[in-house]
């Protein structure tokens, strides 16, 4: 037993101490996502959230090379390096995970955590009516939950690796919503209260993993008779690509908006200003 401790906690803060990627989606897709979660709230915390919104550090610059940042490791989760999908057996707690796969869990990322912790302290953040934490944490939580809904975040060969694909993550991440500029359709569901958060967590990873093939397929298709990846390959590959695109802003917004009612409902629903 002792010894399974030991190797539990080292293989814990490998996870931990691992240097930090850049974030799953360029700063034009978390702006654009944190703006429509917004709008997918009502009443007094829609107010609260749209009044202070520039207070948000993803909101707060014009700068167009800002870059959000959180100061967390592990903004991935490369699910199929360790079962088929749909993942049935999955744990859905780190030291789960460490006791089904051990050494294997290593490098994988702690992207559902992530979500986990930052969503808790964002309740901690609205019990003690903190403006300033709940804004900077409601950030944190938003860019985190947007993160995963990038197909890419979830599966092994996030840059295309495995399929001679090299360079998909920047193509698709980070220049593809560069490229589209201000042309997104984003239409979230309202924001809803989530009975289960951890559970809910786990569905998205599997909800946004269904589309990993198909990134991977029309970025080939895009790229098919070109050479190079030139602007007439980032022409073909928003035809294609806009209502992936489109659908996971969506969704993502959705869920950001109602993790922020969630852990507004969770503290008391107090009052805002």
């Amino acid at each position: 037993m002792r010894r399974y401790l030991l190797f539990l906690g080292a293989v814990l803060s490998a996870l931990c101490l691992r240097p930090a990627p850049a974030v799953a989606w360029g700063p034009n897709a978390h702006r654009e996502v944190h703006e429509n979660a917004i709008k997918t709230l009502e009443g007094d915390l829609e107010d609260f959230y749209k009044d202070h919104r520039f207070e948000m550090p993803t909101l707060a610059f014009d700068d167009p090379e800002f870059t959000p940042v959180v100061d967390e490791t592990e903004h991935h989760f490369a699910v199929d390096r360790l079962e088929p999908f749909p993942f049935l057996e999955l744990p859905h707690t780190e030291a789960g995970l460490v006791e089904e796969y051990g050494p294997a869990v290593e490098g994988i990322g702690r992207l559902p955590w992530l979500i986990l912790e930052s969503f808790e302290r964002l309740v901690e953040a609205f019990r003690g009516r903190d403006k300033g934490q709940i804004l900077v944490e409601s950030d944190k939580l938003a860019i985190l939950v947007t993160d995963l809904h990038n197909p890419l975040a979830v599966t092994d060969n996030a840059d295309g690796q495995k399929t001679g694909q090299q360079g998909l993550w920047t193509r698709f991440s980070e220049k593809l919503p560069e490229a589209m500029g201000g042309r997104f359709d984003i239409n979230p569901d309202a924001a809803h209260y989530l009975d289960n958060p951890r559970a809910f967590v786990f569905s998205l990873v599997n909800a946004n993993y269904i589309w990993a093939d198909n990134v991977h397929y029309i970025d080939e298709l895009a790229y098919r008779g070109k050479g190079s990846y030139t602007q007439i390959y980032y022409e073909s590959l928003i035809s294609r690509a806009k209502l992936i695109v489109n659908d996971r802003y969506s969704e993502a917004a959705g869920a950001v908006g109602s993790f922020w009612y969630t852990a507004w409902t969770d503290a008391g629903r107090p009052e805002l200003k």
